[in-house]
């Protein structure tokens, strides 16, 4: 059984400012509005509603945290770029998002997801050029992996990587897709990493199940 199985909700933020105790460890997930975000963490964590995934892109605005143990925490960052907000909302909103990934000493590691046949676009790079800023390891996690043949997706997953090199950053690009849970295991190995986990973590869970 994966790990992430275990994610449940810890709390909800409505901006940086007021989330809590910034200690132990946690991974970020963030990405465009209709980039799938919700999706692939209810795959992630096995759970259907964990995150709510709407069918109006950008309505969610808030922070949402789940915790895994006690010191590690997955937090789901309000999408960004679709939202019908006035601009005043979305350039506080960008500048919160820039002092948290400047300031939150927990955080390890920046998860952008991106849809696949549009990877990159300005906002994504904005904060993936914050994160590098910081010394935040990012994951460009490209969405909706199924919506493309076999081929087409290689090629679109090297030309991210290539564009991926101008960040001089850590910036490692994967496939993904919530529907067949293509590239799960690479996000899970990831985020392992990230939080410090390793194998014998999952063994002893399974010898106190």
């Amino acid at each position: 059984m994966s790990y992430y199985t275990k994610a449940k909700f810890f709390t909800s933020a409505p901006d940086i400012r007021h989330l809590k105790d910034d200690s132990g460890i946690e991974v970020a997930f963030a990405g465009r509005s209709n980039a799938g975000k919700s999706s692939a963490l209810n795959t992630l964590t096995r759970q259907k509603n964990l995150a709510r995934t709407s069918k109006t892109p950008g309505r969610t605005q808030l922070i949402n945290v789940f915790e895994l143990d006690d010191n590690l925490r997955l937090v789901d960052l309000p999408g960004y770029g679709f939202a019908k907000v006035p601009m005043a909302t979305k350039l506080k909103w960008q500048k919160s998002l820039g002092e948290y990934l400047q300031k939150r000493k927990s955080l390890k590691g920046l998860v952008v997801l991106m849809d696949i046949r549009h990877p990159f676009k300005d906002l994504d790079q904005d904060l993936i050029h914050w994160a590098v800023d910081a010394g935040i390891p990012v994951l460009a996690l490209l969405t909706k992996a199924d919506k493309l043949k076999s081929g087409k997706r290689k090629s679109q997953l090297l030309m991210a990587q290539e564009a991926a090199l101008a960040f001089m950053g850590d910036v490692t690009v994967n496939t993904f897709s919530s529907l067949n849970r293509h590239g799960l295991p690479e996000l899970e190995q990831m985020l392992d990493k990230w939080l410090g986990r390793t194998t014998s973590d999952d063994d002893e869970a399974t010898d106190a199940e």
